[in-house]
């Protein structure tokens, strides 16, 4: 079975970056560019990961995941925060919403898919 990944970030270049990674990685990969486009992708399609920025416009990144970890329907559902938010108070944050990993950017595309494929790799 095709593992799922929603990519949700407003920066359209690392998206469409992050979304050809994925893809090559053999991921089924949609892409939400704000925070509440992400959610509602989120509620709808039911994704095994999301790669979550923190900046966003409607809603950011916090938000929606606090959103996703208070709603057990959709409690197996890993979140990578992926940003340029990289200070340790923001990563502190991004943990104990519940996020499953933080990754700052800029990232090595080698780390990212090691940890996208630990996250999945766990539940298989």
């Amino acid at each position: 079975m095709t593992r799922k990944i929603l990519i949700v970030d407003d920066e359209q270049n690392i998206a469409i970056s992050v979304e050809f990674l994925m893809k090559r990685e053999g991921f089924e990969v949609t892409v939400a560019r704000d925070g509440e486009e992400g959610l509602e992708r989120i509620r709808a399609d039911r994704p095994d990961l999301v790669l979550l920025d923190v900046m966003m416009p409607k809603l950011n990144g916090f938000q929606v995941c606090e959103a996703v970890r208070s709603d057990p329907e959709l409690a197996e559902v890993r979140i990578v925060m992926l940003t340029a938010k990289g200070r340790e108070a923001e990563i502190n944050k991004g943990m104990s919403l519940g996020a499953d990993a933080y990754i700052p950017k800029p990232f090595a595309t080698s780390d990212l898919v090691a940890k996208v494929k630990a996250l999945l790799g766990s539940e298989e």
